[in-house]
């Protein structure tokens, strides 16, 4: 089963979901080897600005090499550029409830 951490469970800021981001990777990548980040898609219009955050933090940890990849919920059902990536983590993606739901609700994290 892959960890779920929800940074916008309690309806939170933009600022203040980034840090509990930053927050959760720095224990979380230590312990695990993928996790799942909900973030929400925008369907009140403060997700979709949450969602864009976090996945900018998440880049910018791709380019500092603070993780290994990341794989947005909806490209498991788009074609969107991460097809090599999902095929070589499908053993432990396949297990989770988002597998194969196309969900941009959510993003994947993958650790070195």
């Amino acid at each position: 089963m892959i960890p779920e951490f929800d940074v916008h469970a309690d309806n939170p800021t933009v600022a203040i979901s980034v840090l509990r981001l930053e927050n959760y990777l720095k224990m979380a990548r230590s312990k695990y080897r993928i996790i799942k980040i909900i973030h929400g898609y925008g369907s009140t219009g403060k997700g979709g600005a949450i969602r864009s955050a976090i996945r900018q933090k998440l880049d910018d940890y791709l380019h500092l090499g603070m993780i290994k990849a990341y794989i947005p919920g909806e490209a498991l059902t788009s074609l969107m550029g991460y097809a090599d990536l999902i095929f070589q983590y499908k053993n432990e993606l396949k297990g989770d409830s988002d597998y194969h739901r196309g969900n941009d609700g959510i993003t994947f994290v993958i650790f070195r």
